[in-house]
């Protein structure tokens, strides 16, 4: 085999490879042999079937074998030999020409193809001395803990038919039948019966509970309300919709204690222990907040640190997911570049770039952890799909099967948990300093698909 590179421009490479005719039927030959002792053929003993027989039957069968063998030897010899490794799928160029193919296929002249591909770049990982992170923590105030036990209280509490002819007041849970209209059409969605409503929860469309106050038991009215812009089904955002409702039921709520009983409800001895459960529950909150921030400020920092010369073909793989996703979303809303103040130009030299930092970020995650050694156990990546089947209930087992029966799913499974550990050991390397702030910063809403 010849290999002869033809192009050694940045991260690409093209090379010319050449399996000369003889070297083919060398291949072809030792195929045949193998082949003979195995074979079954009507007419011959077994082991007996001359080569020549073989050859006429299954010679093209096999040589397209050896030569798609061929092509493996030679990527594989290409970046042995010159110590790289493949970025993406290299591209094959074969003859046109179906004589000279024939001709191969005969093992009666040479194989020439070309292989192009792009290689994964080169560069030192160091160390991670020289970055500087803080860590965002804040303390949990008494009255979120406060806040928290009195939401579930209220999520248990009792309700009680108020008398014949009261009125509905804010707090009170009704029971009601509705139909929704969008001019004179009812919409899908619009229409349940039965729904129970507490007046002033904020669960139903802005001002659909206003309207109801007052109402008793028996009412039918009519309640306007205009769908909000954002509204996640976009053929009813911003729309006008009249409900017919029809008032079943007025129940006041009832008196609730946040005490020992309260917490037996959930499963507690105490209104100690519930109290330490809900501060778990808004510690684990906060430190999940805490580590979300540190990642995204680490991120920056090593987008920052590291700049190399990235393969196309995989940030262009990689922007292509993210403009997808991005048209998805426009069409979906039935919005456009314009109507979000820009323009297609401007957002897809926007999402380039996010891509290029995707892509950066990936390999320096992919060879940190390669060179510290991070390995991701069957027990962890167990650990993660039993936490998945559990948001599945009653399908834990088609659960478990599918990740077993699919690599690429487990492997998305596995993936950020190599992510995770890589995070760790940089962060235990940078200089890391605690800062206290409050609540509202450390929850800061950020721009996520602009920073990701």
């Amino acid at each position: 085999m010849q290999t002869t590179e033809t192009l050694s421009q940045g991260l690409k490479r093209e090379y010319q490879v050449v399996l000369a005719a003889a070297e083919l039927a060398e291949k072809l030959e030792a195929q045949l042999a193998e082949m003979k002792d195995k074979v079954r053929i009507n007419g011959f003993r077994p082991g007996k079937v001359p080569a020549s027989h073989l050859k006429r039957l299954y010679g093209k069968s096999i040589m397209g074998d050896v030569v798609q063998q061929a092509v493996t030897d030679a990527q594989n010899k290409i970046l042995s030999d010159n110590n790289m490794r493949l970025a993406g799928q290299p591209k094959l160029d074969f003859p046109e020409d179906r004589d000279e193919m024939e001709k191969v296929l005969e093992a009666t002249g040479d194989l020439s193809f070309k292989i192009a591909f792009e290689v994964l770049p080169s560069f030192e990982v160091g160390s991670f001395e020289d970055i500087e992170l803080e860590r965002l923590v804040a303390e949990v105030p008494e009255e979120e803990i406060e806040q928290q036990l009195k939401a579930l209280a209220d999520g248990n509490r009792a309700y009680a038919d108020r008398e014949e002819g009261a009125e509905a007041q804010n707090g009170d849970k009704l029971t009601i039948d509705f139909v929704g209209r969008i001019g004179d059409e009812a919409f899908e969605g619009g229409a349940a019966e039965g729904v129970d409503l507490v007046l002033g929860s904020g669960s139903f469309i802005p001002g659909f509970e206003a309207q109801l106050e007052g109402a008793k038991v028996g009412d039918e009215r009519k309640v306007t309300v205009t769908f909000p812009e954002d509204y996640q089904a976009a053929h009813l955002a911003g729309k006008e919709a009249v409900f017919d409702v029809t008032v079943k039921v007025v129940a006041a709520p009832q008196e609730v204690a946040i005490d020992d009983e309260l917490a037996k409800k959930f499963g507690l001895e105490s209104l100690d222990k519930l109290r330490e459960a809900v501060i778990a529950r808004i510690k684990a909150d906060y430190d999940r907040a805490s580590r979300e921030k540190l990642k995204r400020a680490l991120l920056d920092a090593l987008d920052k640190k590291f700049d190399f010369e990235l393969p196309q073909d995989m940030v262009e793989h990689e922007f292509n997911g993210i403009w997808g996703q991005i048209q998805a979303e426009q069409n979906a809303a039935g919005k456009t570049f314009a109507d979000e103040g820009t323009t297609e130009e401007a957002q897809r030299a926007e999402y380039r770039r996010i891509a290029e930092r995707r892509v950066r970020l990936g390999l320096v995650v992919a060879e940190v952890g390669d060179k510290a050694g991070v390995r991701v156990g069957d027990d962890e990546v167990t650990r993660a799909i039993v936490e998945r089947a559990r948001q599945f209930p009653g399908q834990e087992k088609l659960f478990w099967e599918y990740y077993q029966k699919n690599p690429q799913a487990l492997a998305e499974i596995r993936a950020p948990i190599y992510e995770e550990k890589v995070v760790d050991h940089i962060v235990g390397q940078a200089k890391v300093t605690d800062k206290t702030v409050a609540k509202e910063e450390l929850f800061k809403a950020e721009d996520e698909e602009k920073t990701a």
